[in-house]
């Protein structure tokens, strides 16, 4: 997802809150994968550095005055929505549906899952989710194996179901 932010498909907010959630989120999935602590950590918190270098203009601030005024069902996801809000996201990326009902959610927000965001950015703009995989497979290869263009749609695919997406961009590859 954050091949496609670079390559500027969408545009993506986020607070240092979420990016607290993410290094979290990304060490223990990491370790999931059989990764030790250490390297878990680290890989975790270069990601997060990166993320803060590369999107430096996607950081969202002021939003602490809006936390807690949606009446979510988890308290602790309303910095998200505040985020979403001040930093003017046209939609909120997560597999946490329940905990973001769209009685609570401003007018104008979408609530939408990875899968169907990845799905509706390729469709929009299949030129850009070329760019991504193929920037992204010129990258591998330097901390773990190298992986070609359709080594990588095919891993985003065993991984996380991506299927309609790298459809697209598949057939896009095929028509250059």
């Amino acid at each position: 997802m954050l091949s496609l932010a670079a390559e500027g498909a969408y545009r993506f907010v986020f607070s240092e809150s979420i990016l607290s959630e993410v290094e979290t989120n990304e060490e223990l999935k990491l370790i999931d994968r059989g990764r030790d602590l250490d390297g878990s950590r680290a890989d975790a918190l270069h990601l997060s550095s990166r993320m803060r270098e590369s999107f430096a203009d996607s950081i969202v601030y002021g939003w602490e005055g809006l936390e807690g005024t949606y009446g979510l069902p988890d308290p602790d996801d309303e910095h998200v929505l505040a985020a979403a809000v001040v930093g003017g996201a046209g939609c909120i990326v997560t597999e946490n549906m329940r905990d973001f009902p769209l009685d609570n959610i401003p007018e104008g927000l979408q609530i939408i899952g990875a899968v169907d965001f990845a799905h509706e950015t390729v469709s929009m703009r299949p030129d850009l989710g070329a760019a991504a995989v193929t920037a992204w497979a010129q990258r591998s290869g330097r901390k773990y194996a190298a992986m070609s263009e359709a080594d990588f749609l095919d891993e985003l695919d065993r991984r996380y179901e991506l299927n309609a997406a790298t459809a697209i961009v598949r057939n896009y590859f095929d028509s250059k």
